[in-house]
């Protein structure tokens, strides 16, 4: 079974209510969520995993979009979790999931500001990082060297870059998804081909170390599984589920820009932050005629919302920052979108959000609930993998090892028409002619909207086979398109008429 659909989710739940113990119950629908899930069905264990929202509802579907290779951590001393992510990345990029991850430049533009102690600062940094890359297998014909280039070629690579004063760029590559959310989704639906039973709009109660009581949002209902294990993979609301958990929410906020505004870049401009040799933050291309303007890191204390929304002081922050290099200075008038994810640190104490460590950490509960807390994107295959190894140690379960390294995820393979939409291409990969070839909505190729590079076919295949059930999961998780209100605005009928149709009725 590939396919997440309703129908699919109602035959789960009422299996369930029937079903002896399982092996391992999974709470939380993130990339950690669903990666764990995956590895449990690789090695033969029965696994159920139920979100109480939506597939990457949380902070997975809020990150900045790449796949990197540590480079931050090396500066900032950290060289373990580099050389970790430096792995997982080529793991990500050569064989998991190389039709979602590509080698996107990053350019780091020479101007009169820049400080000539950072110069070489600049070429150690990248250095190292390629002997990370070098190290973790990566081939230079994947993900080229660093180097210096012209003025002319880095205003190439990021047109909206000043001209003024420019003696050129350093310019380094990295991983690129085309969307994290759909990283989740195919993570998912890969789970579910190997038999684990994913759920979502079904909320975990009464939680204890081997048991909780599931409660369908949806269509009412509760049910009471045991199961061999429990793995908390909540990420900030791990607290909630496990309050011996202690978690530290840093806010990390991004801006959605028009791409014409700057010139249609192809590359990420790098701007060091003021007065920080370890922090910048990037202006990156993305899907739909975007780019992404982030990061800050802001503690976050006090209840979790369900959507963070940024500070006008971030929004300040980013944009006075990213204007150091721009030629045309970026004013509020030109963010089109906000969105924020906090990351679930490991609470360590007092300092700054921004020098706490991103190394992940995996604890058992005094009522034997095993919570996965910290990490990041990029290393989440293993960071699924430390965490059942310890809850397969815990209980005591009979397990194959760990494969996920070798495991590609749907669509990972296999040729797609050439005449398919490049875009629908970038965001399926070999299963591109399965979104096309299973749509029975009208002009399937058509866009969703003018201007919005999302067919009709897609948001009929996300109801389909993504598990999607409302036009919130497809406007906002299976698609971008939510993160600008005005495109929201022009495609929702749309949207909403092809959901509609899709569901059971």
């Amino acid at each position: 079974m590939t396919a997440l659909d309703a129908a699919q989710r109602s035959r789960d739940l009422d299996a369930l209510a029937s079903a002896g113990p399982i092996d391992v119950l999974v709470i939380g629908g993130g990339i950690t969520g669903v990666g764990t899930a995956l590895d449990a069905a690789a090695r033969g264990l029965r696994v159920v995993l139920v979100e109480a929202h939506d597939l990457a509802f949380g902070t997975s579907r809020w990150s900045s979009k790449l796949v990197h290779g540590g480079l931050r951590y090396l500066a900032s001393g950290h060289v373990g979790i580099a050389r970790e992510s430096a792995i997982e990345r080529h793991v990500l990029m050569t064989t998991v999931a190389p039709h979602l991850v590509h080698p996107l430049a990053s350019v780091v533009p020479v101007l009169p500001a820049m400080r000539w102690y950072q110069h070489p600062l600049v070429r150690a940094g990248y250095a190292a990082a390629d002997v990370l890359r070098a190290s973790a297998g990566t081939r230079a014909s994947l993900l080229p060297r660093a180097r210096r280039v012209s003025a002319a070629r880095a205003r190439a690579l990021f047109p909206g870059m000043a001209a003024d004063g420019l003696r050129g760029g350093y310019v380094a590559w990295d991983g690129q998804l085309i969307d994290d959310a759909r990283l989740v989704v195919f993570v998912a639906r890969t789970a579910a081909s190997l038999g684990a039973t994913v759920l979502t709009h079904v909320r975990a109660e009464s939680v204890t170390g081997t048991s909780a009581r599931l409660v369908d949002t949806v269509g009412g209902g509760a049910v009471t599984v045991q199961a061999r294990v429990v793995i908390n993979a909540t990420g900030v609301w791990a607290g909630d589920v496990d309050p011996s958990v202690k978690v530290r929410p840093s806010r990390g906020t991004h801006l959605v820009l028009d791409a014409a505004a700057l010139g249609n870049p192809t590359a990420s401009l790098t701007v060091a932050v003021p007065g920080s040799n370890t922090r910048f933050v990037f202006a990156m291309p993305e899907q739909l005629g975007r780019v992404y303007l982030g990061l800050t890191d802001e503690d976050a204390p006090g209840p979790i919302p369900d959507e963070p929304v940024a500070s006008d002081h971030e929004i300040d922050f980013l944009l006075t920052t990213i204007n150091t290099a721009l030629a045309r200075p970026l004013t509020r008038d030109d963010v089109l979108g906000t969105y924020s994810g906090l990351r679930p640190l490991v609470d360590v104490g007092g300092g700054a959000t921004a020098d706490v460590s991103r190394k992940h950490a995996v604890t058992v509960g005094p009522d034997g609930v095993v919570s996965i807390i910290g990490g990041k994107l990029t290393t989440y295959r293993q960071m699924a993998e430390d965490v059942l190894d310890r809850a397969v140690t815990h209980a005591g379960l009979s397990a194959q090892p760990c494969r996920t390294k070798t495991i590609p995820l749907l669509g990972a393979s296999g040729a797609s028409a050439a005449q398919l939409p490049a875009s629908l291409v970038a965001r399926y990969g070999g299963l591109s002619d399965a979104v096309l070839s299973t749509a029975t909505v009208r002009d399937p190729l058509a866009a969703i909207a003018d201007g919005i590079d999302v067919t009709r076919a897609e948001i009929e295949y996300a109801v389909t086979h993504e598990g999607a059930l409302d036009v919130s999961d497809v406007l906002d998780r299976r698609t971008r398109i939510g993160l600008v209100r005005a495109d929201a605005d022009k495609a929702r009928a749309a949207i909403e008429e092809i959901v509609a149709a899709a569901l059971p009725r």
